[in-house]
């Protein structure tokens, strides 16, 4: 029998995450993944345009049933993403330390990613009350305004804190109904793995799809594609913020850039209403009443 001494690595290439399933890129292309020591632990697909505009499809496919569900069970799933990602916690942390992250660095992003798919899990029954209501007319009539998802959001992830910024990105958006396509340059196996998370937390397909590419690459398409709705990002180097609002102009996408310099450990500043309103529009209902 072989020895471990004697035995090689098994590396793996970590796939994309696109309607449900764990594809490789089309154009068969991968980035190494280099840990800690500059050593190779695996290697990431590298997601082409073409492999956005199918998430992009996966994502459009996905939407009527997330958005048609109640806000509990969106709630219930959110919350199981939650704890299927505790139950992953020591390869998370494992995955962070690997890539140059402290132990107790690690251990603290972990725990603010889980808290915070708790949060937005707690939002998706409230957010509506208060960024909706009644409001106060004069007349015969009543008049309420409801918040409803927009549409298909595309999330640019920051590559650090890679699980986090992930997390923290994507789940205000599908918190609302919204379904998202994801770009990380963050070729990190804790993004791919996160489509393991998804993919058993009852999540539907295409809700949330996962890419592992060139930011200069996707960006442009992302920012021009017509069946996005929106894009949600960190502030950024100034090609790709003005590559995302120029968008903006050409097709009328809402374009959301957090600050750079926004602390994503924040458990307060990152969870308050504001992080879902950007992704939501309005609908206004009057009604008569009386005589």
């Amino acid at each position: 029998m072989t020895s471990d001494q004697q035995r090689l690595d098994v590396q793996k290439t970590f796939k994309l995450y696109v309607n449900g399933a764990f594809p490789r890129s089309e154009s068969g292309r991968s980035e190494p993944i280099v840990g800690a020591g500059g050593r190779v632990v695996g290697h990431a697909s590298k997601a082409s345009r073409k492999d956005l505009r199918d998430a992009v499809v996966a994502a459009r496919g996905g939407l009527g049933k997330w958005k048609g569900a109640t806000a509990y069970n969106r709630g219930q799933v959110l919350y199981r993403m939650a704890e299927m990602l505790e139950g992953k916690r020591r390869e998370f942390e494992a995955l962070l330390v690997d890539a140059g992250s402290s132990e107790a660095a690690a251990t603290a992003e972990v725990s603010a990613a889980v808290d915070r798919l708790v949060c937005f899990a707690g939002w998706t029954d409230k957010f509506a009350q208060v960024l909706g209501g009644q409001n106060a007319v004069a007349g015969p009539y009543w008049n309420i305004t409801v918040a409803e998802p927009t549409g298909v959001i595309g999330v640019v992830a920051p590559t650090s804190p890679a699980l986090l910024g992930l997390i923290a990105l994507t789940a205000p958006v599908i918190c609302a109904g919204n379904t998202c396509v994801v770009i990380s340059e963050a070729f990190a196996p804790v993004v791919s793995v996160f489509g393991e998370v998804c993919a058993t937390s009852d999540l539907p397909a295409g809700v949330i799809n996962l890419l592992t590419g060139s930011t200069d690459e996707l960006a442009p398409v992302l920012a021009k594609h017509r069946d996005v709705d929106g894009v949600h990002a960190m502030a950024g180097p100034a090609s790709i913020s003005g590559i995302l609002l120029e968008g903006a102009a050409d097709n009328l996408k809402r374009v959301k850039l957090r600050k750079a310099e926004t602390d994503l450990f924040d458990s307060e500043a990152c969870t308050e209403p504001g992080w879902i309103e950007p992704f939501v529009e309005y609908k206004t209902a009057w009604h008569p009443v009386g005589a």
